[in-house]
């Protein structure tokens, strides 16, 4: 077997499903994986980007929905860990129009294949807009616009839930939860990270902004702001290194080069590897597990599963300041890095295997999830909820 499909194979292992498509209409592959679903139907975002390899977009799929699982656990959701990447060919643009709609139906064929087990939403790539066109061909679909009735762009809930942990994690590492004169670099300005910033300068931090998109500097004007090229900003004097922006960018070397106190931003799997959470505590770094940090987003889209209501997302927003807080005092009362402490926390409530105030919550959603009204028909396209023919390999584990 190619050495690049063996590695996507072992990364596999602890998974229940990993689904890879190729589209009928646009070729393009679809890859859904599905780390868990004993808390509840898997819910995670669909990716849309370029990668080098197919291999390569499948473990960035395998890792993500492992986080997704941990991350709906620690937030004490009924939700189990899933995510979807659209593998792109490599140096691809931003696909627009007939293209676009062709490779997203496709998707959404890949998603009904699953029957439930996975619901998508959006992610890097892709938009509400995107998720109410996926919403015309499959019912495993959250993250629409607020005028059709979902959660919209959960962006400013995310960057608010960001800004929650901060709070926790400054109080931690300085002794007080204010950000006042804070100093902080958010690497990464897009929907999440550039909220997150404009809420940080009303908190009245002292900002350093970053981001390889150039014309992001007109935010840093807007909120007299340091503009650093990201390599810079990661290496800054600064009290709080936020990553905002696609995951990995901490690795080893890095580590050894870092002028910061607290690291709490919104990109998934921000550590090239968990081995560097200890590297981080033995410099007198917290990290805070971004799985914890980032939750507002999941709790947002969550909520159009039971009925969307702005007051709860943000309401569940607020409360990761809680939550964090929570990790923090049991990885000082065992001795381990909040990592470590936020992992155990949600492996406690995926070996519980059920969560929320109520027994039996998680199989209640899932059951509300399996009755959502099916897809509109939409002109031209025929609405068809049944999967096209196109290539698909489904793997799951060995009973």
């Amino acid at each position: 077997m190619n050495t690049d499909w063996t590695d996507a194979i072992d990364a596999a292992e602890g998974h229940e499903t990993l689904l890879v498509r190729r589209g009928r209409r646009s070729g393009v592959h679809a890859i859904v994986a599905v780390h868990s679903t004993r808390l509840g139907p898997a819910l995670g975002g669909c990716r849309m980007w370029s990668y080098e390899r197919l291999a390569d977009g499948i473990l960035d799929a395998l890792a993500l929905s492992r986080a997704m699982t941990y991350k709906a656990a620690a937030a004490d959701l009924p939700l189990g860990g899933g995510k979807s990447v659209i593998c792109l060919p490599p140096g691809s643009g931003h696909p627009q129009g007939d293209e676009r709609e062709a490779i997203l139906h496709d998707f959404a064929d890949a998603v009904e294949l699953l029957g439930g087990a996975y619901i998508t939403a959006e992610d890097v790539g892709t938009s509400s807009e995107d998720m109410a066109l996926l919403a015309s061909w499959s019912s495993h679909v959250v993250g629409r616009p607020q005028s059709d009735g979902g959660g919209g762009d959960p962006g400013a809930f995310t960057a608010a839930g960001v800004l929650a942990a901060m709070h926790a994690c400054c109080e931690e590492a300085f002794g007080t939860r204010a950000l006042d004169g804070r100093a902080v670099a958010v690497v990464g300005v897009g929907s999440v990270g550039g909220a997150l910033a404009t809420l940080l300068a009303r908190a009245g931090a002292d900002l350093v902004l970053a981001d390889v998109d150039t014309s992001k500097r007109r935010l840093a004007e807007q909120l007299h702001a340091r503009w650093l090229e990201p390599r810079q900003a990661l290496r800054a004097q600064v009290d709080v290194i936020a990553p905002c922006a696609l995951g990995g960018q901490i690795d080893a070397d890095l580590v050894e080069q870092l002028h910061c106190s607290v690291i709490c931003g919104a990109a998934n799997n921000q550590l090239s590897s968990e081995q560097l959470a200890g590297q981080l505590a033995g410099r007198g770094i917290l990290y805070a597990p971004d799985f914890v940090v980032n939750a507002a987003g999941l709790i947002n889209a969550s909520l159009e599963l039971t009925g969307y209501d702005t007051e709860r997302a943000s309401a569940g927003a607020a409360h990761i300041e809680a939550v964090m807080r929570g990790v923090l005092e049991r990885a000082a009362r065992e001795s381990s890095t909040p990592l470590q402490a936020a992992r155990e926390l949600a492996r406690e409530r995926l070996a519980a295997g059920a969560v929320g105030s109520s027994p039996g919550e998680a199989s209640q959603q899932r059951e509300r999830a399996s009755r959502r009204p099916g897809p509109s028909r939409r002109a031209g396209t025929g609405g068809r909820r049944r999967a096209g023919r196109g290539f698909a390999a489904v793997w799951r584990p060995r009973s």
